[in-house]
Parts: C-alpha cells; sequence; structure tokens
C-alpha cells in the first residue's frame, strides 16, 4: 500500500505561485497530480515518470506549472505560476504501475490540499 502525503496548498492571489509536494512510502513509475473543483469532477494535471523523468501536462496550465521530483527525497512538486481563479480546487497526488506515462490506471491517492486562487 502506497501512501502519499501532500502539502503546500493555501491561498494565493491571481498570478501568484504556490509549490504543492506529495512524499511517497514507495515509488510507481508514474506519479500524478489531479484536482477537483466543486462541483466539478476530478481532472488531470499533470504527470511524471520516476525513471527517466519524462513529463505530460494538461492544456490548461501547460506553460504556467511545471512537475518535477527528487528521487532521493521520495517526492514529487508541483510549482505553480501564474495562477487564475479557475485554478482554485483541491490537488491530489496519484500513483501508478506503468509501462507508459499515462493520465489514468492511478491506483494510489493523497488526501488531498486545498488551493484558492482569489482575483
Amino acid at each position: 500500500q502506497v501512501q502519499l502525503v501532500e502539502s503546500g496548498g493555501g491561498l494565493v492571489q491571481a498570478g501568484g505561485s504556490l509549490r504543492l509536494s506529495c512524499v511517497a512510502s514507495e515509488r510507481r513509475d508514474n506519479m500524478g497530480w489531479f484536482r477537483q473543483a466543486p462541483g466539478k469532477e476530478r481532472e488531470f494535471v499533470a504527470a511524471i515518470r520516476w525513471r527517466g523523468g519524462n513529463t505530460d501536462y494538461a492544456d490548461s496550465v501547460k506553460g504556467r506549472f511545471t512537475i518535477s521530483r527528487d528521487n532521493a527525497k521520495n517526492t514529487v512538486y508541483l510549482q505553480m505560476g501564474s495562477l487564475k481563479s479557475e485554478d482554485t480546487a483541491v490537488y491530489y497526488c496519484a500513483a501508478a504501475r506503468g509501462l507508459y506515462l499515462s493520465r489514468s490506471g492511478y491506483e494510489y491517492w493523497g488526501q488531498g490540499t486545498q488551493v484558492t486562487v482569489s482575483s
């Protein structure tokens, strides 16, 4: 059982930045960030492979968010910049096995961290 613990959420003004962290008890091939806004379905944000560091981003965050990992700390980060009110959501870290980087099939989830962007 992989345990994922997110941190770093909070309240930030539009245009500002925030960095989320996710500490994993064990590594899985793919690590992802997802988010869920009130009244909306959970959506993919970004993903990274532990080995090789390949990344993938949703179009809505491409160029503003950066996903990265620290192998020594078993930690994945989501650096968020140029934040908009529509980025307001609960952000979840997730882990999955897989031969390729993927936006689906995530088996393990963290408890989530709230990000609120004020306009």
